[in-house]
């Protein structure tokens, strides 16, 4: 498996999990496992790279046909079990980009995943994610973002954006050095974590941790924090307008707030 490869997901995905087994069958890219977390067990779900996935456009992490499937089925089984929390652990570089990919239907895999998150949620599930990587594009969209909460490990391996800088600097016609640049005055361009959470989307940046090789300390500290934001987003609403709310949505996003207001004004 190249170097560039991330395996910060499979990490965290242990470190979490402790002695809780995985649950058999499904993709060896999609591990799952009810995890004892704040007093009770959560479905903690990652997707990891598999250097013999069978797509090969899917082998580095990215999701795809099977993962997009698979993750959809675990998160299902878990909103069967009345108010069970689901914990999405995050380091997706992509979605699996492929010929294969548009013609099997990846667009539907994603889908599912994304229904199912949202279905979980809106039933009343505590959904929250953790991002230990890379949350990019269609791939966060599907496995994350759906979630009542979402935290960040504070770190500078930690990015999440809509486009990886290669495909934004092509798309733009420009260098990953001019976007770096514009990404210094225009927040939303910019692909750290902090800058990302100055937009109001994040509930909770997690400072002082080893994202690379946790401490049996860093791990328990960020249990404690997802229990917290479990119990958050339990007395929350089930919807996402919180991402609104925030002092920095206000601050930073203050024109996408305007615009929202005034069609919802035109819809109703």
């Amino acid at each position: 498996m190249s170097d560039s490869v991330s395996l910060r997901g499979r990490r965290w995905f242990e470190a979490l999990a402790g002695d809780a087994p995985l649950l058999p069958g499904g993709p060896a890219s999609v591990l799952a496992a009810d995890v004892p977390l704040g007093g009770e067990a959560v479905r903690a779900i990652a997707v990891v790279p598999d250097p013999h996935n069978r797509f090969p456009r899917a082998r580095s992490g990215e999701i795809g046909l099977d993962e997009g499937w698979a993750i959809a089925a675990r998160v299902r089984e878990a909103a069967a079990v009345p108010g069970r929390p689901v914990l999405a652990i995050v380091d997706v570089p992509s979605q699996a980009y492929g010929r294969t990919e548009e013609l099997l239907g990846l667009y539907l895999a994603c889908a599912a995943a994304v229904d199912a998150y949202a279905s979980a949620r809106l039933d009343g599930h505590p959904v929250v994610a953790l991002v230990v990587g890379n949350a990019l594009s269609g791939a966060f969209l599907a496995h994350g973002y759906q979630a009542n909460r979402v935290l960040a490990l504070d770190d500078p391996g930690v990015s999440i954006h809509a486009m990886g800088k290669a495909a934004a600097a092509r798309v733009t016609r420009r260098s990953v050095a001019d976007l770096e640049r514009l990404g210094e005055t225009i927040l939303p361009l910019a692909y750290d974590v902090r800058s990302f959470a100055r937009l109001g989307l994040l509930h909770e940046l997690i400072s002082g941790v080893d994202a690379d090789a946790p401490t049996a300390a860093d791990v328990a500290r960020v249990r404690e924090r997802l229990a917290a934001a479990i119990a958050d987003a339990r007395r929350g609403p089930p919807d996402l307008a919180g991402r609104l709310a925030s002092e920095d949505a206000r601050r930073n996003r203050a024109a996408s707030i305007r615009v929202r207001e005034q069609l919802a004004r035109e819809w109703n």
